[in-house]
């Protein structure tokens, strides 16, 4: 059957942006409906493979029908390419390790976002699995994509749930602070957390003295790696509220 062409402008114009919108209404709305799902799963891994196979299948659809509009049937078209096609597969090689790796790494559970893990020296939590590359999110917030078929073909480290992270938080403190009262006061505080681990326990070191400030490092571990960020700024917020109280008491 040959495909059929359309020779107003205008019509083909109207087509052509009217399946645009279908695609970029369906693609949102399936957005949508995954992200409603998070309430309910844990693992998201599986929905993000579903929801990449749907968004590629609706793109492949529409643009099909865009170019059955020139005349362009690409069924036919990519057959008759040949040697063609056989030089852009290889071209396109990284592109297809990299898919059938995401597959693999999604369907065997290998790796699953929420996951802490640490690959050629980067360390971080999965925050999600594609069908070409894996997002992990590092201690500074740094989005590093990184290609599945990295995953597939290297060596990485795993960490179970859940992985011990320790917090190092440098403070100056002001000359008229004593520093031994400063270290049983904050020392105190942390302990009043039950997401921070008293195994190891959590300590205040000594670094160094000017005639300005004494400086301190301020150190513990949080039994949960997600919890990091929340924590540093927890205690960071004692030590403020220590020196401030203490500089209060001296005026």
């Amino acid at each position: 059957m040959e495909p059929t062409i359309i020779n107003d402008p205008s019509t083909t114009f109207i087509s052509i942006f009217a399946i645009i919108i279908a695609v970029f209404i369906l693609t949102r709305l399936i957005a949508f409906l995954m992200n409603k799902m998070k309430r309910y799963k844990k693992d998201m891994t599986a929905i993000y493979l579903v929801r990449d196979i749907i968004c590629y299948l609706i793109y492949f659809i529409a643009l099909v029908a865009i170019l059955q509009f020139f005349g362009i049937n690409l069924a036919g078209t990519l057959l008759s390419l040949g040697i063609v096609g056989i030089a852009l597969s290889f071209a396109a090689k990284d592109i297809i390790s990299n898919l059938f790796s995401g597959i693999l790494l999604i369907l065997g559970k290998s790796v699953k976002v929420g996951d802490t893990m640490e690959i050629n020296g980067m360390k971080g939590y999965v925050e999600k699995i594609s069908l070409r590359s894996t997002i992990i999110t590092d201690d500074y917030g740094v989005k590093n994509h990184v290609p599945n078929s990295t995953l597939t073909n290297n060596e990485y480290l795993q960490y179970k749930l859940p992985e011990m992270y320790r917090v190092d938080i440098m403070a100056g403190l002001p000359l008229n602070i004593d520093v031994v009262n400063f270290r049983e006061y904050i020392i105190t505080r942390m302990e009043s957390y039950p997401e921070i681990s008293d195994n190891p326990k959590p300590n205040v070191y000594g670094r160094e003295i000017s005639f300005k400030q004494s400086k301190v490092k301020v150190s513990f571990w949080v039994k949960d790696f997600n919890d990091k960020d929340k924590y540093k700024i927890i205690i960071t917020n004692e030590i403020r509220k220590y020196v401030n109280g203490i500089g209060e008491k001296d005026e």
